[in-house]
């Protein structure tokens, strides 16, 4: 038997986005790409100028009278139900009939001709509203006797009053943790195209294609088989689409069944910004009691998060902060409290990281704090507080999950390693005791992150493929392609399963129509979730192959192989398009329909207690910083990273995830800092007065490593991890090297107790608060 090569394109592999040139050469079709069909119509929102208030009339006569304009849509036109709340809580209206809840709040809809003509008619609006006081803050809403937006959760583990008060040290602190914009190059977009009965094809920019179905059909009162939501492609995401799309997706579809004509809304830039919701900021209050070696006996906190006028996923993000407030550290005594505040803001929503970067970045905080306390490097804090295993009990996280999988030790020590990081710190001591205006800093900082919805029945996903005749495939799943490499990591899946070049695979729009009641595509689970249900179609589709050529050709069913590009059948070697072409004349089913569920994941939320995480990823990074004292900017001169994704599937898609997350975290930390005026109006939105990181922030030496020598030990897709969001928190080593660059003007006497983000503004302030005590 002759050698056969490799397949291409196989797992394990570094292959290239299977839409990479597409992109480059700008033929990847987007929503906005769509080739629009005659009669096609514009939607635009008209939006509240005031924060809070009671809405007493609308008198919208200028609006359907402007040029162009073919109709106006407000509450009173919805066909069943004034709800969009991705929860079920009843608490998010298409548009408001009684109250404003926040600036920027969608009141109506124009459908005109044009987009233009739809955007300067939604300007005409006269609004009769009579202002309400208004909070724009979690603080302020606190004073102001504001309810919270959903069910606050606790973890509690061990005796921490009395851990607390026989700690050798303690210490208090408050850290404000900034919002983000998502920032997606693609905006919201949605496309309805009417259809005969209750008939609608909703085209749009959407992490979650099942939600938005459901949603269009609740909003026009019909069952969800009347619609169906497609998605070819998005550009960006990060946790932005997954439940702000809602909104666009219904007024499309109401306008387009309303007029029977197909109906596109895109907003601007500027009102995308501000009429969706961002990544939820946070005011942490922590109490850590701690020995002498600095490690930490006690810790007590409370999460109060901006959360905007409804509820949106404002529990479950919550929620997830308290579940990464440990990040790798085991508290032996511990009591962690969320509080989602309801405030007159855009309803935040989920982000890249899901509340887990907001809980890392404060479990830093108090390391640090600790570190300047005892005059230590934050490293060996860090490390003298990493989990431990069974055998000395310091494996039990403060939901009571145990961590069986622990690799921190070695990930860190190894990364310290690599980078040099103790000389290179005894270097920035060295340098920044001679003084000058420019002080730099260092900090290695790890990750540990639970990968699972931590809402259970989330946790699964389909997939359908189809073999031809001819031996091409047709690959389908539930997960949503936003650039992050999905749908080429589930077709090198298939095509390893088949053995076939994975260009036979075709790969076609995540639609309703295909895989029902999908998963959105979020909590770093697309890979995991969707390449395990399109493995088991496969699987489906090889038995039935395994068992027709053994009969066919009259060997036994172990003597069938699929090899590259063919398949063994016995002595036999045959080409794959030969089996499929004989299974086909056979009346072999060439087609499967696959599912999977994550396995042996619970969560009781009552009790605090459960594994809502199926396995964790972990991390580190170390950067380097210089600041100017007298001008607060700084830059970061280089990070290096070690990252742990198992056995990567495809490993320069997941060090350009590892790359992308870390700079989405450094700019969180950073520069991108979202600020509402006293009327509640947010004046950062837009790219000109938004800052997110250019190429020119990056590290100037950027090393980025995968952890080659890791394998899940839980049965993931080939054993791989997730890569999505456990990165993004890496940039905190850029935010913790800015701290040690400031402490420096004190001689490290103080920790700096920088907020994030932290602006050369900022970093100038805090400057010259501590140079002011030295």
């Amino acid at each position: 038997m002759k050698h056969q090569p490799n397949i291409r394109g196989a797992v394990h592999e570094d292959r290239q986005h299977d839409s990479a040139i597409k992109h480059v050469r700008g033929l990847a079709e987007y929503t906005d790409d769509i080739a629009e069909p005659v009669g096609t119509l514009h939607a635009y929102l008209g939006v509240s100028s005031v924060a809070h208030a009671t809405l007493k009339g609308l008198d919208l006569s200028d609006v359907r009278a402007a040029p162009g304009v073919v109709d106006v849509l407000t509450a009173a036109d919805i066909p069943g139900h004034n709800d969009i709340s991705p929860t079920g809580r009843g608490d998010e209206p298409v548009f408001p009939t009684e109250k404003i809840e926040f600036h920027g709040q969608p009141l109506f809809a124009v459908i005109a001709e044009t987009r233009d003509a739809a955007r300067r008619a939604a300007m005409l609006a006269k609004v009769d509203a009579e202002a309400l006081p208004h909070a724009l803050d979690p603080i302020a809403a606190q004073a102001a006797g504001y309810p919270l937006v959903t069910e606050p959760l606790k973890l509690e583990r061990g005796e921490l009053e009395t851990a607390m008060a026989t700690a050798p040290h303690r210490l208090q602190g408050r850290l404000s943790v900034g919002g983000q914009d998502h920032m997606y190059l693609e905006g919201q977009i949605a496309f309805a195209l009417p259809g005969e009965d209750d008939d609608v094809i909703v085209y749009c920019s959407t992490q979650h294609p099942s939600e938005a179905q459901h949603m269009v059909a609740h909003v026009l009162g019909v069952p969800s088989n009347a619609v169906v939501v497609n998605v070819r492609r998005m550009g960006g995401g990060f946790g932005g689409k997954e439940s702000q799309m809602n909104l666009f997706a219904v007024v499309a579809a109401m306008a387009a069944k309303r007029l029977n004509r197909p109906v596109k809304i895109r907003p601007d830039r500027d009102q995308d910004m501000t009429a969706t919701g961002k990544r939820h900021d946070f005011i942490i209050d922590y109490d850590v009691g701690f020995d002498g070696a600095g490690r930490i006996r006690a810790v007590d906190g409370t999460f109060a998060a901006r959360c905007g006028w409804s509820s949106d996923l404002s529990g479950p993000v919550t929620d997830r902060a308290l579940f990464h407030a440990d990040n790798a550290y085991f508290y032996p005594h511990v009591r962690l409290q969320s509080r989602p505040m309801k405030t007159n803001t855009v309803s935040n929503t989920a982000f890249r990281g899901f509340g887990g970067p907001q809980g890392v970045v404060a479990a830093e905080r108090m390391i640090e704090e600790i570190a300047y306390a005892l005059g230590k490097d934050p490293l060996e804090v860090r490390k003298a507080n990493f989990y431990g295993d069974a055998h000395d009990g310091r494996n039990l996280t403060p939901y009571h999950q145990e961590v069986t999988d622990n690799i921190i030790g070695r990930v860190v020590s190894e990364l310290e390693e690599s980078c040099g990081y103790q000389q290179r710190r005894r270097d920035i001591l060295a340098c920044n005791a001679m003084g000058g205006v420019l002080r730099k800093g260092i900090a290695l900082t790890p990750v540990k992150f639970g990968i699972s919805f931590t809402a259970t029945h989330y946790n699964q996903a389909g997939a359908l493929i189809h073999v031809y005749s001819d031996g091409s495939i047709h690959l389908n799943h539930g997960g949503t392609e936003m650039g992050q490499g999905l749908n080429t990591k589930v077709a090198q899946v298939v095509a390893d399963a088949f053995q076939v070049d994975f260009e036979r695979i075709k790969i076609t729009r995540t639609t309703t129509e295909k895989v029902p009641n999908t998963s959105a595509t979020a909590a770093s689970s697309g890979s995991d979730l969707n390449g395990m249900a399109a493995l088991d179609a496969a699987e489906q589709i090889k038995a039935r192959l395994v068992e027709f050529a053994a009969g066919h050709w009259g060997v036994r069913p172990d003597e069938v192989r699929f090899v590259p590009g063919h398949v063994q059948v016995g002595a036999q070697l045959l080409p794959w398009e030969q089996v499929i072409k004989a299974a086909y004349m056979a009346r072999v089913h060439l087609s499967a329909a696959g599912f999977y569920k994550t396995p042996d994941i619970h969560w009781d939320r009552a009790a605090g207690k459960g594994r809502p995480f199926y396995y964790y990823a972990y991390g580190a990074s170390c950067s380097e910083v210089t600041i100017d004292t007298l001008t607060g900017e700084y830059r970061v001169e280089r990070t290096d990273i070690l990252h742990d994704v198992g056995r990567s599937l495809n490993p320069v898609l997941d060090r350009g995830q590892v790359e992308g997350a870390f700079v989405q975290g450094m700019g969180w930390l950073t520069t991108e800092e979202l600020w509402w005026d006293e009327k509640g109006a947010l004046r950062t939105h837009a790219p000109s007065t938004y800052k997110i990181p250019l190429a020119s922030d990056r590290p100037r030496v950027f090393n980025v490593a995968l952890a080659e020598w890791s394998e899940n030990r839980e049965r993931t897709i080939k054993r791989s991890k997730a890569v999505g969001e456990p990165p993004f928190m890496l940039g905190i080593s850029v935010f913790e090297a800015l701290s040690m660059a400031v402490a420096s003007v004190a001689d490290y006497r103080e920790c700096p107790r920088l907020d994030a983000p932290a602006t050369p503004e900022r970093v100038l302030l805090a400057v010259e608060r501590l140079a002011g005590r030295a």
